[in-house]
């Protein structure tokens, strides 16, 4: 308890801090913001953070200031307590807990400390776009009695919300199948309506301001997804951005961010000095010894044991399988041949049956056991659920590093 109060008084001071130094910054920018000039760039953020500044929040203020210093007016579009439920503020063992809005409104208006509220339909300046909420009675009559399958397909004028809210809402949750009870039912509906005041307000500003495009974190999670969608409905240019995979990066996109796509020439190769980094990049990441987004996940990573080398010695090959995090953003572009990736595991079990040979060893991924974000569906759960291969495998675990092992 004394070590729970000891890092919540720290990250109070840290936050502080931060904000000092932005509050700083932010006030020379508005300083030495070039004379706008041109349409517009819109900025939106409501996933990246709540009361700190993220890594996502940190890229998200970095580009804009940019912008602004080139002469790029930008336009931010930011939450004033303009969703019911929000994909970081929702409690999943207490669905109907309050949003923690005062805090994060008040870590917005640092970020954008200086910079007027949008007031004209010509923009000559760099301004904000508050937003709030307003229910629309129409949609919660529609939606008050739909099933969890009802809600995840439901559309609303053409816009697909059901399908927009479900990648947020399976991370919130932690799972993939959904359960069909009340609470799941609940914030599925909130995300739906506030999705709905998110498309009515953006639609109303970019008919106001006319952009030139749109930046949005993610693009999976509700808000984000809807604003995109709407921006791209009226083909519009939307980039969206994610932590990269080297430290104190950022990747930005036409495309899905999460998916991290990557046009590489046929007749790329890398030469000698990118090959050592690369080298040397991998041979870290295989120790664990790397961050993303300024988080170290793994730092006690451990090698293979002398139990498992003598187990692998009595089999002609080793096939490795890697799994991921079921509730992942990066789902959404993975599971396109199957529904999931469990439904994958099932089909690889008939190989594991026909391949006495082979030792097959599932690597579960970490994040699985992460404390605090700790999945709700799991590999070790899809082993325990399939005699067969409870009856011929066992675990090779470390701290934080756990693998199925099928013989």
């Amino acid at each position: 308890m004394k070590e729970f109060f000891t890092q919540r008084i720290k990250r109070g001071l840290v936050r502080r801090l931060n904000n000092l130094k932005i509050m700083s910054v932010a006030s020379e920018i508005a300083r030495k913001e070039s004379q706008p000039n041109g349409a517009p760039v819109i900025f939106f953020k409501a996933s990246t953070g709540i009361d700190d500044l993220s890594w996502n929040s940190g890229f998200h203020l970095l580009v804009s200031w940019a912008f602004r210093l080139q002469g790029i007016p930008v336009v931010y579009f930011a939450c004033n307590s303009g969703l019911s439920k929000c994909v970081l503020g929702t409690n999943r063992d207490d669905p109907h807990k309050g949003m923690p809005c005062k805090s994060c409104v008040m870590q917005s208006k640092v970020l954008y400390k200086n910079i007027q509220a949008l007031s004209r339909s010509i923009v000559q300046t760099s301004s904000v776009n508050w937003f709030d909420l307003q229910r629309d009675p129409e949609l919660e009559k529609e939606i008050s009695g739909l099933d969890v399958e009802q809600l995840s397909k439901f559309i609303f004028h053409d816009l697909p919300l059901g399908a927009l809210c479900l990648p947020g809402l399976r991370w919130v949750l932690r799972i993939h199948h959904l359960s069909d009870d009340e609470s799941t039912r609940y914030l599925l509906r909130e995300y739906i309506l506030s999705a709905w005041n998110v498309a009515q307000k953006f639609d109303a500003l970019l008919d106001q301001i006319q952009p030139w495009a749109v930046v949005v974190f993610n693009g999976q999670f509700f808000p984000e997804a809807t604003a995109r969608y709407v921006a791209q409905k009226r083909g519009l240019r939307v980039i969206t951005h994610e932590v990269g995979l080297q430290p104190a990066t950022a990747y930005f996109t036409e495309g899905e961010a999460t998916a991290y796509p990557i046009h590489i020439p046929d007749q790329f190769e890398l030469n000698s000095e990118q090959n050592s980094r690369l080298d040397a990049y991998l041979t870290r990441r295989f120790q664990g010894d790397f961050t993303m987004a300024g988080v170290k996940f793994w730092a006690d990573m451990k090698g293979l044991d002398e139990s498992f080398l003598r187990k692998a010695a009595d089999f002609k090959q080793i096939v490795p399988i890697f799994t991921n995090v079921i509730f992942d953003t990066s789902q959404t572009h993975a599971n396109t041949v199957f529904e999931d990736m469990f439904d994958w595991l099932d089909l690889a079990l008939e190989e594991f049956r026909l391949h006495p040979e082979t030792l097959f060893v599932i690597r579960a991924h970490p994040d699985e056991t992460r404390v605090r974000k700790a999945s709700r569906e799991t590999v070790e759960g899809w082993v325990a659920s399939h005699r067969w291969i409870k009856n011929r495998m066992s675990f090779l675990s470390a701290r934080r590093n756990r693998s199925v092992r099928m013989s």
